[in-house]
């Protein structure tokens, strides 16, 4: 018989989204990724990697020179001092990494603390695991924990938490108070967190990301997950970064191993390449995705959509309640999507109970005729329902 943990799940909701965006060549502001191609003289170099460099199996733990990479530009972008060698593993993408962590480190019976919205890899590979998944419910417009919250989800049962910070579909950044209040009960309850941080490089205005890893007490007990397709607009690439103690990386290796073993070499290269050469791709990127934040959400309040702040990632949120759309967020872009040709991500499908059911995630980093055409369909989509 099949295995139920995957046989049971739905198709994801970014795979039905794009799917009904394709099929009815509507705009795609559901799934994240940008209209932006990625920087050049990264894609050349995995062009002339592939034709002229190594094509077999490179090193299990990745390149020597991305490891190298690696550490590097996180000692000048997070004051981190990481031994390339011992403590960072290249993966096939930051899922994979995810699964890693998953697979090596959790145990049968181990309680994960989850905060929801989440990322929708996290609870399958958590039970394929064995883990016993602990949801912790965030709400808007903050989307924020407090210590009451921490402290009725940590229990002696506990041995991971899970954190995505920056936070898709959020868009939140966590300030340091919480970081602190979350490192404090993960050293007091001797847990591991594992940090979802592929968003790490796409932070806007005064928000600032800080990783869990460099707090106190948590060195030794965090795993830090990256991701260069997040970095460099190249979501296709699959190329991410697993970051942690060399007891813990040992561990996740191995389990790497077994998962892919390994990862394209001239993708490798490339984004060696790219993390040395970034030049100001880091302030720049950042900057132009701002601007796009900007646009679609003056043009989605001039049209009456209330908005909710946005400091980082690919997204930004709508509240169909304070916009004054009855309807759920599913049967929203169901009907949006259909009727008015544009796709959004309705957040509720990012919960596992109890979910929060008016907020639908739009995907920012389209050219700006794109947002434009976007916001224009959904004010359709808004004025059918009325007339509806």
């Amino acid at each position: 018989m099949p295995n139920p943990i995957f046989s049971s799940l739905p198709m994801t909701v970014f795979e039905e989204m794009s799917g009904l965006a394709r099929s009815l060549s509507a705009i795609n502001l559901g799934q994240g990724f940008p209209d932006d191609p990625g920087p050049q003289a990264i894609r050349e170099k995995a062009a002339d990697a592939v034709l002229n460099g190594y094509n077999q199996y490179p090193p299990m733990a990745g390149l020597p020179e991305l490891r190298t990479a690696v550490a590097a530009h996180y000692a000048r972008a997070q004051g981190l001092d990481l031994d390339p060698m011992s403590e960072v593993t290249i993966t096939s993408g930051a899922t994979e990494a995810l699964a890693a962590a998953f697979l090596g480190l959790i145990e049968p019976g181990d309680e994960v603390i989850v905060f929801q919205p989440l990322y929708d890899s996290y609870l399958p590979m958590i039970r394929l695991a064995g883990g016993v998944p602990k949801l912790v419910s965030l709400q808007p417009p903050h989307w924020r924990f407090d210590r009451a919250m921490l402290e009725a989800a940590f229990s002696e049962r506990t041995r991971f938490v899970v954190l995505n910070n920056p936070n898709n579909p959020a868009g939140t950044v966590l300030p340091d108070e919480d970081l602190a209040l979350l490192a404090e009960l993960c050293v007091a309850h001797d847990v591991i967190a594992i940090c979802d941080e592929v968003w790490e490089q796409v932070v806007f205005g005064n928000a600032r990301h800080r990783p869990l890893i460099a707090l106190p007490g948590m060195r030794e007990r965090t795993v830090k997950i990256g991701s260069a397709g997040k970095m460099f607009g190249l979501t296709g690439w699959k190329v991410g970064f697993l970051c942690a103690a060399p007891g813990l990386t040992h561990t996740l290796a191995r389990a790497h191993q077994f998962l892919t073993f390994t990862t394209a070499p001239n993708l490798q290269a490339a984004v060696a390449f790219g993390l040395d050469n970034a030049g100001d791709w880091f302030h720049a990127m950042p900057r132009a995705l701002e601007r796009s934040r900007d646009r679609l959400a003056a043009g989605l309040r001039r049209e009456g959509f209330a908005t909710l702040p946005t400091q980082g990632t690919y997204f930004l949120n709508v509240d169909l309640t304070a916009s004054g759309i009855p309807l759920s967020d599913r049967e929203f872009c169901l009907r949006a999507v259909k009727e008015a040709g544009v796709a959004a991500i309705p957040v509720s499908a990012l919960y596992e109970e109890d979910p929060v059911t008016h907020i639908v995630r739009l995907c920012l980093a389209k050219r700006d005729e794109t947002l434009d055409a976007g916001i224009e369909r959904l004010a359709k989509a808004r004025d059918l329902l009325r007339a509806g």
